[in-house]
């Protein structure tokens, strides 16, 4: 348990998430997400973007992501995570982050300190992190994703 990073890409699309970090299904643990940076390496364009991330209950279909520690001393991740979903994760209908922004701008949030995404830790419960609504394009995108495993 520690500190953790993820990176996920894809080709942005309004149906299909950019990636999802659940709670593992035999010892799940809290996820405190505390930090979101998200970006496009594509040929600047004007595509608007509108990114969420929702609470899910299902990691769905995706290419497996390993959590990295920040710290290498700490222990081996108890979660899951994965990116350029084929299949959706089951989403709730709790988005608890949303922002829109520019393919040429991307953004960055940091959780200020006790305003963390939390998620329970209840097997596949997690987050799922998606782009609903794109003005103009399908451009490729990386998400950077920062948790706290308890």
């Amino acid at each position: 348990m520690g500190k953790l990073f993820v990176e996920a890409n894809r080709n942005l699309s309004t149906t299909l998430s950019i990636g999802s970090w659940v709670a593992d299904a035999t010892r799940p643990r809290r996820l405190k997400f505390y930090s979101l940076l998200f970006g496009s390496e594509a040929t600047p364009a004007d595509v608007g973007i509108y990114f969420v991330a929702d609470r899910c209950t299902a990691a769905g279909t995706s290419t497996a992501v390993t959590p990295r520690p920040l710290d290498p001393g700490d222990a081996a991740t108890e979660s899951d995570a994965g990116e350029s979903h084929t299949v959706d994760p089951t989403y709730s209908t709790t988005a608890v982050f949303a922002v829109s922004c520019n393919q040429r701008g991307g953004f960055i949030w940091t959780a200020a300190p006790g305003r963390e995404l939390v998620t329970p830790a209840t097997a596949s419960n997690g987050l799922g992190f998606r782009t609903p609504t794109l003005n103009g394009g399908t451009p490729a995108a990386t998400l950077g994703i920062y948790a706290e495993e308890q």
